[in-house]
This record gives structure tokens, C-alpha cells and sequence, in this order.
């Protein structure tokens, strides 16, 4: 209860934080919105007719907004300034300001791109269903957890070397081609298909997207819930030992 309400607290805090870069976010929203909306118009364009495509990539542009991490900006860079150290002096974990900052940048994400997602609805053709938005609500919420994970363990590379930024800019890429961004996983080959569905960037990005266009049968949303809860543990591991070993060996020079 006590790390839920410290939680809280650096979340509202950053939040408020942020209002104070506006104009920034919107560039920020802008640069994350742009790649699903040009997946829309794209398949859109070699897929015509078929209304599943332009509602796969509405719902993926809200899933990408809400599960949007910077941990190489916000994290990485206290590494490399230092400010880490004055974190590791709080009677708290020192991942509950780096997760407040990420939950903070997520809502602030969602608000700005509001307009965004209600345009881009009402230019393409959606077939929306409740039942499977409901369906989709814990696959975001698990992708959301899956891709901070993942950013915060590459953004730990930090402790090792100065180009954790590239790092991190390397499993976006993967996001982007394996996650459901540059192609649906659903029109991959069979043999790829298979390789995709397994890896953990389509849990962390396509997988809520197809649960909502309707794009997956009952076995498929079981399969893929499935491959959600198999790579939380791991990337939680990971990122445990990863802290554990990076924070060994941290110094930090100066006043």
C-alpha cells in the first residue's frame, strides 16, 4: 500500500511537472502518432475495403500512446548526469520516480492525442465491438507494463556504456517491425507469423490492437494473453538482476 501511494504522489507530481512543457509534448504525441497513422494510410491503401486494417491501426495508435516509455531520456540521462544518486538516497525504491514519470507522460500522452485518435476516427472506417475493447483493456495494460520493462532494462545499459540512447533506439526499431507498427503481424508469412507472435513486441504494442479490430479468434486471444503473462516474469528478472548488478558498480563524480 505504502509504494502504491508513493507511487501516486511522484506520478501527480511529474504530471504537474509537465504542464509546464506543453508545446513539447505535442511534439513528442506528434512523433509517436505519426508511424501508426502512416501504417493507416498505407495498408489502408493496399488493402481497400477492408475495414479491419483502418480499425487495427486506430486502436494502435491508442495502445501506442498509452504504453509510450522514454526511460532513456528520463532514466538513462540521471545515470549519466548523476542525479540517480540523490535517488538511491530516498527511503524508496528507486524505480517508483522513474515508473511515476512514465505513468505521467502516458496520461499526458493519451489527453494531447485525443484530438488525433478522434480525427483519425472519423476519417477511416472503423467496426469497433464493446466486447472486444473490453477484451483488449487488460492486453493494454499488460503491454503497457511489458514495454516499460523493456525500455527501463535496455535504458540500464547506461551503467555500462554511453550510448544507451542507441540502445534503447534499437529495441524501438524492433517494436516497430515485430510489434504490429510496420505490418500487422496477422499478414505475416505462416512461418513468421509464428516467430512473431512469440516474441515480446507484439505483446507489447499489436497484440491489444488486434484483440479490439477483432482481427483474433478466442484461441488466438488466449495464446496471446498467454505470451503476455510468460514474458512479464522474465523482463521483470531481467531488469531486478540488471539493476542489481548496474547500480554495483555506479560511481557518480562531483557535488
Amino acid at each position: 500500500m505504502r509504494l502504491i501511494q508513493l507511487l501516486a504522489i511522484n506520478t501527480w507530481r511529474e504530471f504537474l511537472q509537465w504542464m509546464a512543457w506543453r508545446a513539447f509534448l505535442i511534439t513528442m504525441v506528434i512523433n509517436q502518432a505519426v508511424t501508426p497513422l502512416l501504417g493507416l494510410a498505407v495498408w489502408s491503401a493496399a488493402l481497400p475495403g477492408r475495414t479491419g486494417i483502418s480499425t487495427y491501426y486506430v486502436a494502435l495508435l491508442v495502445v501506442q500512446l498509452m504504453t509510450v516509455s522514454y526511460e532513456h531520456h528520463t532514466f538513462a540521462n540521471g545515470i549519466y548526469s548523476g542525479e540517480v544518486s540523490h535517488e538511491l538516497l530516498k527511503p524508496q525504491p528507486v524505480v517508483i520516480t522513474t515508473l511515476g514519470t512514465n505513468l505521467a507522460l502516458r496520461i499526458w500522452h493519451l489527453l494531447v492525442g485525443l484530438p488525433i485518435i478522434i480525427v483519425a476516427g472519423l476519417i477511416a472506417p472503423l467496426s469497433f465491438e464493446l466486447r472486444l475493447v473490453l477484451l483488449a483493456i487488460p492486453a493494454v495494460v499488460l503491454a503497457a507494463a511489458l514495454r516499460f520493462l523493456f525500455t527501463y532494462l535496455l535504458a540500464l545499459s547506461a551503467f555500462w556504456m554511453q550510448q544507451a540512447h542507441g540502445v534503447v533506439g534499437f529495441g524501438e526499431s524492433l517494436i516497430f517491425l515485430l510489434g504490429g507498427t510496420a505490418a500487422p503481424v496477422m499478414l505475416f508469412p505462416e512461418q513468421l507469423r509464428a516467430v512473431g507472435e512469440a516474441l515480446p513486441f507484439r505483446a507489447m504494442l499489436g497484440l491489444p490492437a488486434e484483440i479490439a479490430a477483432g482481427s483474433l479468434n478466442g484461441a488466438q486471444i488466449v495464446q496471446g494473453y498467454a505470451w503476455q503473462c510468460i514474458w512479464l516474469p522474465v523482463l521483470a528478472l531481467a531488469a531486478i538482476i540488471g539493476w542489481r548488478r548496474g547500480v554495483r558498480r555506479y560511481t557518480a563524480v562531483g557535488g
